[in-house]
């Protein structure tokens, strides 16, 4: 079982980046998937939701309105839009699949001018 994250760097406040989730080794299109953060100093907090069909999707209030969870099961992957990004979302991210518990080792995103 593997998630791999990435897509994360450096980027300027109000830029724009995107994560990808790749997942291999079991049946990716039947769990639904969360996205995590953990920035510097602090505990890790959840991000974003999506369904195993990608129907339904839940945002933490902190980035409601500049995030969006997607999904390609025919890929296996989850997608994580990022606009509009401030300098407190600076975090490593991490890819997890609830049900099982898998984790994978994050991508860092560091938003600073």
């Amino acid at each position: 079982v593997q998630l791999v994250e990435s897509g994360g760097g450096l980027v300027q406040p109000g830029g724009s980046l995107r994560l990808s989730c790749a997942a291999s080794g079991f049946t990716f299109s039947g769990y639904a998937v969360s996205w995590y953060r953990q920035a510097p100093g602090k505990e890790r907090e959840w991000v974003a939701r999506i369904t195993s069909a990608g129907v339904f999707r839940n945002y933490a209030d902190s980035v409601k309105g500049r995030f969006t969870i997607s999904r390609d099961n025919a890929k296996n992957t989850v997608y994580l839009q990022m606009n509009n990004l401030k300098p407190d979302d600076t975090a490593v991210y991490y890819c997890n699949v609830p049900g099982p518990d898998y984790w994978g080792k994050g991508t860092l995103v560091t938003v600073s001018s």
